[in-house]
């Protein structure tokens, strides 16, 4: 295929004809990685977007090499190769790039700011579309690989458009200087600060008047290509940067003969006020100070279990979006503390004074003791002293009928309890510090229905607040609530344990306890098939919680949930499509999910309807559904899809009219379904 070719419109139509061979593809690739990554010179401009560019180019690399050692033994599968083809010429444009703009016209570059960062934004952007058929399940990866190409995948989905305001307001500055220095009369052009010049210049590496005349002879040669496609307007503008530029040389070669003059006297560095911006422009940030996983310089370093450090918003995002792995190093955590690296934040700070780099340490300092402050006063404000007082006779004289009281009274008070951890965050804590929540839990056992109803409906309520959760497993509850889940006196009871299962399965490192229970998702999946529409709803939502951890979902699995899901699909009593459809989202991330879902010969026209008339969160996971069973060594789907006369009108509308997610599932399934048509 003709590579120009592959870069225009969005999506590539018909790709699949003219791909070259794997091995080709493979070596094209790592040969043009490594040009990346032999590009040198430190950029003044773009600093960023090149950098994350090239990192993410080199993790690239890794993964191409793999695959290399790998194609020589199999074929890879033809979502590879497709990945692969527009991974090659997302690079090849980004070296080009890259190239241009380190070697070229800085101040030309610099007047196309926005146009260049988004350039780069659009690359990131085209990356993502090529890792969303890539797969990964697929291929004879290393867990570290792996892992780095899916953290790569979803940096590069979430990645947003930046442009570096600092370069921006250069750009202005150095505009409004050249129109100034254009007008005709002396008077204008006493106005222009020559200096501010100077040192704009300065801060991209234009030091001496050798390199203004570098510059100068590379803004000529960009007037003459704009001539020659008729940019008459473009070349007038660059003029009169050329005019300006070489207007404050004779300020350039002053500041340059006085920096020598400084340098013969030994001035002590201290005394030089007029450090040039580029000595710090030009620093690389040391690797150790970025955040492995931002690849930013880190702000609020801290420390997780494995020993790794990353910045903190970064790594509380990888937690909160249910991983529970380092994700340098793959080893499972422990725990989920982030413990503050003070040593590390205090050498970053040394080093962004010596460098003259702003940090946002002081402003993290400064918004976490507001943020303290406030929920100071948020607290202070929704419990009076008084109040909390009788919150807390009241708890305190609950529990101890709960502890003495005839089986009445337990029943009683435990439903008092219940309503009263049902009002409100510092209701719940009280009520746990009076020491509820182990006598709670033993009458989980009562044969009274009611106490024991009333019992799993407080926990529920308790485990609501984030502190309790963490009791509530202390206290050895798992045991209880999944008996009453299993054997419960009343469906209201089974449901209520299902849904509180759901609540302490919130924090990560309860997923893998309470997964490790042998009982629990076979008693979840039961109540999936047998319970009323809110009880197959708390079990699904369970499910899904304990499937985010990846060990969770061979038993799901293995429990028979997948065929109940699929059921329910089309169970409108039920109405829980969209959670069903969440959940078999999850099970397709693994081999043995993936072979369950494919044996089902109603789910791929039951998807192709939920992408008609299904409600937005149900179209992204029918869409994720499709793409996995396509993507992973779908031979047999990609031709059902085709088949069927409303599957690519439906695509090509959610592509239109979808979510951000849904558009780009949609997309690349629709690049798999046109290489099929070949």
């Amino acid at each position: 295929m003709d590579a120009t070719a592959m870069e225009g419109a969005q999506p590539p139509l018909m790709v699949s004809s003219g791909f070259l061979p794997a091995a080709t593809l493979l070596e094209s690739l790592i040969l043009v990685s490594d040009d990346v990554a032999s590009i040198e010179k430190a950029p003044f401009l773009q600093r960023k977007n090149i950098s994350a560019m090239m990192r993410r180019i080199s993790l690239l690399s890794s993964l191409f090499e793999e695959i290399q050692e790998q194609v020589q033994k199999q074929p890879l599968p033809p979502s590879s190769v497709l990945c692969l083809t527009e991974l090659y010429s997302v690079i090849r444009r980004a070296k080009i790039l890259i190239e241009s703009s380190v070697q070229g016209s800085l101040l030309w570059n610099l007047m196309q700011t926005e146009s260049i960062s988004n350039q780069f934004y659009t690359l990131v952007k085209e990356m993502a579309r090529a890792l969303d058929i890539l797969p990964l399940s697929l291929l004879d990866l290393s867990a570290d690989t792996k892992e780095q190409v899916e953290l790569l995948h979803k940096q590069a989905t979430r990645a947003q458009l930046y442009v570096d305001h600092v370069e921006a307001e250069t750009r202005d500055h150095l505009i409004r200087a050249a129109v100034a220095n254009n007008e005709g009369s002396r008077k204008s052009k006493g106005f222009v600060d020559l200096v501010r010049v100077r040192d704009s210049l300065r801060s991209m590496g234009v030091n001496s008047p050798e390199q203004i005349a570098q510059e100068v002879s590379k803004l000529e040669a960009e007037a003459e290509k704009q001539a020659g496609t008729g940019g008459l307007v473009v070349v007038s503008n660059i003029n009169s940067l050329i005019s300006l530029i070489s207007m404050s040389k004779t300020s350039v070669e002053e500041n340059s003969r006085a920096h020598v003059d400084l340098k013969k006297r030994k001035v002590p560095t201290s005394n030089r006020q007029d450090q040039s911006f580029s000595s710090f422009m030009a620093v690389s940030v040391p690797d150790e100070f970025r955040c492995p996983i931002s690849l930013d310089l880190m702000n609020d370093p801290v420390i997780v279990a494995s020993g790794h450090t990353y910045d903190r918003s970064s790594i509380a995002q990888w937690i909160n979006s249910g991983h529970h792995t380092c994700p340098k190093s793959g080893q499972r955590l422990i725990h989920m503390a982030l413990i503050p690296n003070y040593a590390l934040r205090s050498l970053i700070q040394q080093w962004c004074q010596e460098n003259m780099i702003p940090t946002a340490a002081s402003e993290v300092e400064r918004s976490s003791s507001k943020r303290r402050s406030s929920e100071t006063a948020v607290d202070h404000i929704s419990v009076t002293k008084a109040a909390a007082d009788a919150v807390k006779m009241t708890a305190e004289f609950l529990v101890g009928k709960l502890a003495t009281g005839s089986r009445d009274i337990q029943r009683q008070a435990a439903y008092e309890l219940r309503l009263l951890a049902k009002t409100g965050m510092d209701n719940r804590s009280i009520i746990a510090e009076a020491g509820a929540i182990p006598f709670l839990v033993t009458l989980l056992g009562s044969p009274d229905s009611r106490i024991q109803e009333n019992a799993v409906t407080a926990l529920l309520n308790l485990s609501i607040h984030e502190n309790n959760k963490m009791l509530i497993m202390a206290a050895g509850a798992i045991d209880s609530i999944v008996e009453v889940l299993q054997s419960g006196n009343t469906m209201e009871a089974k449901e209520n344990a299902a849904a509180t299962i759901f609540s302490l399965s919130i924090i990560g490192e309860h997923k893998a306890i309470i997964g490790a229970h042998p009982r629990v998702i076979p008693a979840l999946v039961r109540l999936l098939g047998e319970g009323t529409a809110a009880g197959k709803r708390d079990a699904a939502t369970a499910l899904f919680n304990l499937a985010l951890f990846n060990a969770n979902r061979g038993k799901v699995i293995i429990s028979g949930a997948v065929p109940l899901l699929i059921e329910l699909l089309t169970d409108d009593k039920a109405g829980i499509t969209d959670d069903a459809l969440a959940v078999l989202s999850l099970l397709l991330g693994c081999a043995q999910g993936l072979e369950e879902i494919r044996r089902s010969r109603d789910l791929v026209p039951l998807l192709i309807d939920l992408l008609r008339f299904g409600s937005s969160r149900g179209k992204e996971n029918a869409i994720t559904l499709l793409l996995g069973l396509c993507k992973d060594g779908g031979e047999e789907v990609a031709p059902r899809l085709l088949m069927n006369p409303y599957s690519i009108p439906s695509l090509q509308r959610l592509t239109a009219d979808g979510s951000l997610k849904a558009r780009r599932k949609a997309d690349a399934l629709l690049r798999i379904l046109n290489r099929c048509c070949f």
